[in-house]
């Protein structure tokens, strides 16, 4: 009988052989197309928003307007796995709180055109955002949300939107379960199994170490920002979001979870959590002490 590599153990082969050849991208990245749920599915209103990306991608996302008279709007970037239609229940309700939310897909998932790396995905972030400041002429607050990956993406982003004075105006930035840095997040879960532990070093260097979180978080400042990490994330361990909020300059909150992994949102007090950050950013200094780790 012919021998076979058992399945467990052929997967993480796989895995590493895909990131050598894209660069350690197949790390971070898992998209697909398949469509999981619609907003309408949930009871909530949704425009399907278009936007070109100057390096020629066209990106799909769902725009999702308040009940009521907006209080705010939240620009949502999701984790890397799937799509925006397994993402949207984590801001669905946002809208009856009084909040519109944009959530784009970044190239190669769902509807998006392209293919997955980290450097179309930053592109693709800062596209979003841009294109949310022409839907809202920044007329009212605006937060970033970002998760997971989109956590990461979000420090990035915000760390050069905020020095350069873009517009919009970002109100505050909540990073919710989110890895310190690219390149750690690569070499720590290379380090986890013993098949790849020999390959840490050297796919870890294949990865910039421009966009590590705890070097760029600090410039985010003087826009508060808020830190959610749960003790029980087995995906991303909490020290990633200690670390994180550590390096963070004041305005600053921490917040501690106890749910799974990106599960913040299925709790109601972490949502008031959020809201009250929202409603009271310029507080955020004050009661930083209360709220740290």
């Amino acid at each position: 009988m012919e021998a076979r590599i058992p399945r467990f153990l052929l997967m993480p082969l796989v895995a590493a052989f895909a990131a050598f050849q894209a660069g350690c991208s197949g790390l971070f990245f898992y998209p697909d197309q398949q469509v999981y749920i619609t907003p309408d599915r949930l009871e909530l209103a949704y425009e399907d928003v278009w936007l070109e990306t100057p390096d020629g991608e066209t990106l799909h996302g769902w725009w999702l307007p308040a009940q009521g008279e907006p209080r705010g709007d939240v620009y949502f970037l999701h984790g890397n796995a799937q799509n925006i239609s397994s993402h949207v229940l984590n801001v669905a309700w946002l809208p009856e709180t009084g909040y519109n939310v944009f959530l784009p897909d970044y190239r190669g998932y769902g509807r998006s055109t392209g293919a997955t790396d980290l450097e179309g995905a930053l592109h693709d972030a800062e596209a979003g955002l841009r294109w949310l400041g022409e839907r809202t002429d920044g007329k009212r607050p605006l937060y970033l949300l970002g998760q997971s990956l989109g956590g990461a993406l979000a420090i990035t982003l915000a760390s050069e939107w905020v020095p350069r004075q873009e517009r919009p105006e970002l109100s505050g930035v909540i990073v919710d379960s989110a890895f310190s840095g690219f390149r750690a997040i690569a070499r720590e879960k290379l380090a986890g199994f013993w098949l790849t532990w020999p390959l840490q070093a050297p796919l870890s260097w294949t990865i910039p170490d421009d966009y590590e979180g705890v070097d760029r978080i600090g410039d985010i400042s003087p826009v508060p920002v808020m830190v959610i990490h749960s003790v029980r994330d087995g995906i991303i361990p909490i020290h990633h979001g200690l670390a994180l909020y550590e390096a963070a300059e004041q305005p600053k909150r921490f917040l501690r979870t106890d749910l799974p992994h990106a599960g913040t949102f299925l709790l109601p007090e972490y949502q008031r959590a959020v809201l009250e950050f929202m409603e009271n950013p310029a507080e955020t200094a004050a009661s930083s002490l209360k709220h740290s780790p």
